[in-house]
């Protein structure tokens, strides 16, 4: 498999990961709702039409939300783990509870819904902690990262390219997530977990740029912030 080249594009919230090899592309995550056309768009420009697998990190409809019209308007199948699958399949997006900067934001969840409705989107392929995607053209390995969302998954790409979406915040300095989990304690173990597996890069859910690998590994989380042990 050839070595795979990222276009990341923004989703409107959230920022969409298009990897392109000479196998064909996979999508990683696919921004909001009506904004499919970004993505389409790159694809044009790179002059590809083989999107062989979009690959959602989790059930929140910034991530989720472009989904469906790209299945339709592609045929590429729709993959997530399937901790999150019933959520998506019901088109809900639930933030669990909100810290910092995440209290302002939460909020505004009821109108986003309103005004950008989410369909609600049905998988075709459940994936699983350590699931290869070779079969899409794709030299990768889904490792679930739980604590965000129950399905909440990063995908690690020729062994040196690591997609964490919102395990890691890149807003306000490098960190792990710091504003929305459905359950915070497992988020220090999950980034111990990706920082072990020492990607060069690491491509995240809320910024365009990837973070270096010696930046991963010097980020540390506040364990009060956790509700864990420094232990």
């Amino acid at each position: 498999m050839t070595t795979p080249r990222v276009h990341s594009i923004f989703g409107g919230i959230a920022v969409s990961h298009l990897i392109e090899s000479d196998e064909g592309l996979v999508l990683v995550d696919a921004g909001l709702p009506g904004l499919e056309h970004r993505i389409l768009r790159r694809m044009a420009l790179l002059g590809r039409d083989d999107l062989r697998l979009i690959f959602i990190t989790h059930a929140h409809l910034d991530h989720y939300g472009g989904a469906a019209a790209l299945r339709r308007l592609t045929g590429a199948p729709i993959a997530i783990h399937l901790d999150d699958a019933g959520a998506m399949a019901r088109g809900e997006t639930d933030l669990g509870s909100c810290r910092g900067f995440g209290r302002l934001i939460g909020p505004f969840l009821p109108m986003l819904e309103a005004s950008v409705p989410v369909q609600p989107t049905r998988a075709d392929v459940l994936v699983e902690d350590g699931t290869d995607l070779r079969a899409y053209g794709l030299d990768g390995v889904v490792v679930h990262t739980p604590g965000h969302t129950p399905g909440s998954s990063c995908l690690l790409v020729d062994g040196r390219l690591a997609f964490v979406s919102d395990l890691i915040s890149a807003v306000f300095g490098v960190r792990g997530a710091i504003f929305f989990a459905q359950d915070w304690t497992q988020v220090p173990r999950n980034l111990a977990r990706i920082q072990a597996l020492e990607p060069e890069k690491i491509y995240v859910g809320h910024a365009l740029r990837p973070v270096d690998g010696a930046r991963l590994q010097r980020c540390r989380v506040n364990a009060s912030w956790y509700g864990v042990s420094e232990g």
